[in-house]
């Protein structure tokens, strides 16, 4: 599913993302509070730890490829900042059942190129949330060569696997200004990293202003929807101006942490069926 929107309708787009999150949850918490059973090791010691029970796990996998100028790396920087700190981010995780998320901001080029600029940190007030941005904003910029979103996958769930933390979801959010050119095949990777267990979201970064790019030849909204998202309730939303890329990422984080979508129908959202499906292979 894709999801284009724009700077006016925005701010009522999230209200009523938070207005239906609220009512689900208040029919849905003691069925909720019932089903969820964390999976362990039966050979393995255990000791419960409260503090490390999220709503969310979340992994911002960012591209910095070459084709991501100075100017774009600063304003997609930028953008998450603005939307980590911002009011409907907070609110959506305070309506959460825990109330706390654990997020880690990566930055991913080729085949084993991942840096972790904001290691996992738990988000539950403006605070926390500020001093996790304060990260990303102070970090040096860096650019790679290459683009290998199948890497990146298999890295970010490496790093959901990994932690410390329980979540009642997992979810990684990638973002990228072109196809998947190394490390093998895309859907292939996608595929193995949803069964185990994540969602993937996309953020397609078309805000090159020249219509005739490859880009839009490309028709890069496209190849996400239909080679690198997949998983319960993903979706996609392009990024198709400099200026719209902070709504853009607010609206992205405000539905992955709420974990759910607009009750259709809705004008915005658009599905695949209906077009032509996109050779996911061509460039792997």
């Amino acid at each position: 599913m894709r999801l284009d929107i724009t700077k006016k309708h925005c701010a009522s787009t999230i209200t009523t993302i938070l207005s239906f999150f609220c009512a689900a949850f208040l029919l849905a918490a003691p069925s909720a509070a019932r089903d969820y059973r964390p999976v362990v090791n039966a050979t393995a010691q255990f000791t419960y730890d409260p503090s490390a029970e999220v709503d969310v796990e979340l992994v911002l996998a960012v591209d910095i490829s070459q084709s991501m100028d100075t100017e774009e790396q600063e304003v997609q920087r930028a953008g998450y900042v603005a939307a980590l700190t911002s009011r409907e981010f907070l609110d959506a995780i305070e309506v959460g059942p825990i109330g706390r998320v654990a997020v880690t901001y990566m930055e991913w080029g080729g085949v084993d190129e991942h840096f972790v600029v904001a290691d996992w940190t738990v988000i539950q007030d403006a605070a926390s949330a500020a001093h996790f941005a304060s990260k990303i904003a102070e970090a040096p910029l860096r650019q790679v060569q290459r683009t290998s979103i199948a890497s990146a996958l298999e890295k970010s769930v490496q790093m959901v696997q990994n932690n410390q933390y329980m979540g009642l979801r997992q979810v990684i959010d990638i973002s990228g200004d072109g196809p998947n050119n190394q490390g093998g095949s895309v859907t292939d990777m996608r595929d193995r990293m949803i069964a185990a267990g994540v969602t993937i979201n996309g953020l397609p970064l078309m805000m090159k202003s020249n219509k005739n790019t490859w880009q839009a030849m490309l028709n890069l909204d496209h190849y996400y929807e239909d080679c690198v998202i997949g998983g319960p309730g993903s979706f996609a939303i392009p990024v198709r101006s400099q200026e719209g890329f902070a709504d853009a990422i607010r609206m992205k984080l405000v539905m992955e942490i709420a974990g759910l979508h607009l009750p259709e129908p809705d004008p915005y959202l658009q599905h695949v069926a209906g077009r032509e499906p996109i050779r996911c292979n061509l460039f792997d």
